[in-house]
């Protein structure tokens, strides 16, 4: 049997510029991968556009118990280094709002000449290749997947990926993958997802859209405050800036088992606090507005199904208080296919800082999302996918 230098298992971005990363110091390298078509997470990226990476990679977008890791390794790899490493693949980028995206506006461009710099290097990929056992040899390891195949290496770089879509590939298989090696599993939630609410309200405005300041409430105490667009739905809230307060919510949630989460929404950021009151006063007093269709001109017009009730018996002090401060009492998160994000995986304490390797188990790699390394939304992520890989 051929041995080969380097085993990558999985074949998603983290992989496939590792792959490429050894294969170009000559290392004779091979790709495990258990769909049959390589990169299916990066064409859905970005909404099918593929937002690369961020021109800001600073450690603070990052989850605090990753920021060490990820400065050590954007210190070796970091921004201008994957603008560099696409360039020489032929990629054309573009910045939005120091978000980088390919000038295509298409994830498959992203694929197709990560592909081609994979076909040019004459990297073997093994498709259909669920990795259930990596066994120690004497010198290196076998990798052996559910159908009997099997591939022998001195080195193996597990990058398996988190939970999100795992209809695309990543269902956490390589958690376990890790764990035969003795590593610690930070127990993977869901990360930049919608939440649900059991509140009349939401379901009342399914499909309505506001610009809001929204805060994610742990425990009666604020962990997290966002200002962008919130979207009521049938089952709860979304938009990005539920989608960006998320995270601590899932943790607190899906992890630790609590139950006082909860949004708060400034549904009115745009008028400041003093005008509010007077703009609410002179509704009330002097044009004779009903309470219902107090906030017709400023908010859209189907909130008056729920402010019938929200503002009945309020004065303006309350009213005021309820359009600035709403809380919705959130009692779980949408799943894995609705989520964008993985928090939690390998505890990076046991990962060397300067090479990824496991501290507990020599010749053992890992890179991207099957660390505890989370990133805000805007290519944070994926910028730490290449970076690792």
């Amino acid at each position: 049997m051929h041995k080969f230098n380097t085993i990558v298992i999985g074949g998603g971005a983290s992989g496939i510029i590792a792959a490429i990363n050894a294969k170009r110091i000559g290392k004779d390298v091979v790709i495990c991968e258990k769909m049959p078509l390589l990169g299916k997470k990066i064409l859905i990226s970005g909404a099918g556009r593929c937002n690369i990476s961020n021109r800001d990679l600073s450690a603070s977008h990052y989850n605090p118990e990753a920021r060490e890791l990820v400065k050590s390794v954007f210190s070796r790899f970091g921004g201008d280094d994957i603008k560099k490493f696409f360039s020489k693949l032929g990629l054309k980028l573009c910045s939005e709002a120091g978000r980088l995206f390919p000038v295509t506006n298409q994830a498959s461009s992203v694929l197709k000449v990560l592909e081609e710099e994979l076909r040019n290097l004459k990297i073997p990929i093994e498709f259909d290749f669920e990795v259930n056992n990596i066994a120690g040899l004497a010198r290196g390891f076998k990798v052996e997947s559910k159908n009997g195949k099997s591939v022998s290496g001195d080195y193996v770089i597990i990058t398996g990926g988190g939970k999100t879509y795992p209809s695309l590939g990543s269902d956490g298989s390589c958690y376990v993958l890790a764990g035969s090696f003795g590593h610690k599993i930070i127990e993977p939630v869901p990360s930049a997802v919608p939440l649900l609410v059991k509140d009349r309200f939401c379901h009342l405005l399914q499909g309505q859209k506001i610009q809001c300041i929204a805060k994610s409430v742990i425990d009666g105490r604020i962990k997290k405050e966002i200002k962008g667009e919130l979207l009521f739905t049938k089952y709860g809230l979304s938009g990005t800036a539920v989608l960006d307060i998320s995270e601590d919510i899932s943790i607190a949630i899906n992890r630790l088992g609590k139950k006082d989460a909860a949004v708060s929404i400034d549904m009115v950021p745009f008028i400041d606090g003093p005008e509010l009151e007077e703009e609410i006063k002179n509704r009330l007093q002097k044009k004779g507005f009903a309470r219902e269709d107090l906030m017709i001109g400023i908010l859209p017009n189907k909130f008056s199904l729920v402010f019938r009730d929200l503002f009945k018996g309020a004065g303006v002090k309350k009213i005021a208080e309820i359009l600035r401060d709403k809380r919705f009492s959130i009692i779980g998160t949408r799943g894995w296919n609705e989520a964008e994000f993985t928090t939690g995986g390998i505890d990076t304490g046991e990962v060397k800082e300067n090479t990824l390797e496991s501290k507990l188990k020599k010749g053992v790699y890992f890179a991207g999302e099957i660390m505890n390394v989370n990133g805000e939304r805007g290519g944070y992520n994926l910028a730490w996918a290449w970076a690792s890989g």
